[in-house]
């Protein structure tokens, strides 16, 4: 996750409500270090959390092709990325973390789960560093963290191959567990910050109980 999510305290305590409390009033959401990452993962990657975060029917649902190139921003521990690479066994998936830690600990577990397909990238809060054009970004429980949302994606339209898509999965603001309510962001904003940044939506999926699912693609250039 980016460098930019609470500390896994907060999850542990609420178990499978992968839910992200801020330290204190005078700290930002979008500046915390994760320093632990073994820890995260038994929370990050519990079992329980696949009843509402439903990872199979969302990789159905994108239609990836075998040989897709994916860039999962704000990877975490791999709880997606994993899946994603098993998913496109003739492609390639880049997990992307601001975090060291998750970006050390997600390399090991591609290679003690043999997914030769799965790379790390360390990247930027204001940058992800991808290394080549994908036909895939996806961000789950990330676009909330991120500080300066237009500037980062105007970025990020130059990531994408002929025909790239940029998926979004966040929480709804009155879902019952995720990032503090002053920190959450509608879908309909979401929209309105990706179209100024030069998207247009083309998908929006509503079978997860507690986020939005939204998919959009680099608008042309006029």
């Amino acid at each position: 996750m980016l460098d930019i999510r609470r500390g896994c305290a907060a999850f542990l305590a609420l178990a499978a409500a992968f839910a992200v409390v801020a330290a204190t009033p005078a700290q930002d959401h979008s500046r915390h270090s994760f320093d632990r990452a073994e820890k995260c993962a038994l929370v990050l990657d519990d079992p329980a959390r696949d009843a509402w975060q439903k990872p199979d029917e969302v990789i159905r649902a994108l239609a990836l092709a075998p040989d897709a190139a994916i860039a999962d921003i704000g990877a975490g521990t791999g709880y997606f990325a994993v899946r994603l690479a098993r998913a496109v066994p003739q492609g390639s998936v880049i997990g992307v973390d601001v975090e060291q830690d998750m970006v050390r600990y997600l390399a090991e577990r591609a290679k003690r789960e043999g997914l030769a397909n799965l790379t790390t990238q360390l990247g930027a809060a204001n940058d992800p560093r991808l290394p080549a054009p994908v036909d895939l970004v996806m961000l789950v429980d990330t676009y909330h963290h991120i500080p300066t949302r237009e500037r980062y994606f105007v970025r990020l339209r130059d990531a994408f191959k002929p025909g790239g898509r940029l998926a979004i999965i966040d929480f709804h603001v009155d879902a019952p567990m995720g990032p503090p309510l002053r920190f959450r962001i509608p879908p309909e904003r979401v929209k309105q910050e990706l179209m100024r940044a030069g998207f247009e939506l083309v998908q929006e999926h509503t079978f997860l109980p507690h986020q939005y699912f939204l998919v959009f693609r680099p608008a042309a250039r006029s």
